[in-house]
C-alpha cells in the first residue's frame, strides 16, 4: 500500500471539495481549482476528508496512487495558504523591476525582457535583485519560476544569473594561467 496515497486528504474549515465524474473542484478563501484525475482512481469524500484508493496493485495503479492523493492535498493547501517562489539576481547590473503587471528584466542582453504572468499568478519585486512569484497552483507558481530563471540561468564560473532563494551554484576554477614562459 502507498505511504502517501492511504492518508486522507484532510479539509479545513472554509474549504469546499466537489467531485463529479472524475473532476475534482476545491474552493477556498484564496480561490477555486479543478483538476482532472485518472479514470482509475477511485475519489471519496468521507468524513475523514478526500480518500484515493486503487483498483488493483499493478505498477500503473500504484503509481497513480499517492499522485493523485498529492495533487488533491497540493490543490487544498493552495485555496488556503498558497504558493511563493522567491528568486534572486546575481550579476553585476542585472535587475528587475515591475512595471504594471509585467515583469521588466535586464540581463545583460540588449534589450530588456518583458515578462507577463499567467492568469492566476502574482510576482512582486521587493528589491531589484529580488522576485517573488506568487499563486494557488503549485504547479503554475513552479514552472512561471522556472520559466523566468531560464532567461539567465547561475552560470559556474562567475555564479552571475537567476538562481532560486537559497541555490547553491557548483563553482569552476577559471582559466589556469602559463607559468614559467
Amino acid at each position: 500500500m502507498s505511504r502517501i496515497g492511504k492518508n486522507p486528504v484532510k479539509i479545513p474549515n472554509g474549504v469546499v471539495v466537489e467531485i463529479n465524474d472524475g473532476v475534482i473542484n476545491v474552493k477556498g478563501p484564496k480561490g477555486e481549482l479543478t483538476r482532472e484525475v485518472h479514470a482509475d482512481m477511485n475519489v471519496d469524500l468521507t468524513a475523514e476528508g478526500v480518500l484515493v484508493t486503487r483498483p488493483s496493485d499493478s505498477k500503473e495503479h500504484r503509481s497513480l496512487h499517492g499522485l493523485t492523493r498529492s495533487l488533491i492535498a497540493n490543490m487544498v493547501q493552495g485555496v488556503t495558504e498558497g504558493y511563493s517562489r522567491n528568486l534572486e539576481i546575481r550579476g553585476v547590473g542585472y535587475r528587475a523591476a515591475k512595471q504594471g503587471d509585467k515583469l521588466v528584466l535586464s540581463l545583460g542582453f540588449s534589450h530588456p525582457i518583458e515578462v507577463t504572468p499567467a492568469p492566476g499568478i502574482e510576482i512582486e519585486v521587493p528589491a531589484p535583485t529580488k522576485i517573488t512569484v506568487k499563486g494557488i497552483d503549485k504547479e503554475l507558481v513552479g514552472q512561471t519560476a522556472a520559466n523566468i530563471r531560464d532567461y539567465r540561468r547561475p552560470e559556474p564560473y562567475l555564479g552571475k544569473g537567476i538562481r532560486y532563494e537559497g541555490e547553491r551554484v557548483r563553482r569552476k576554477a577559471g582559466k589556469a594561467g602559463k607559468v614559467g614562459i
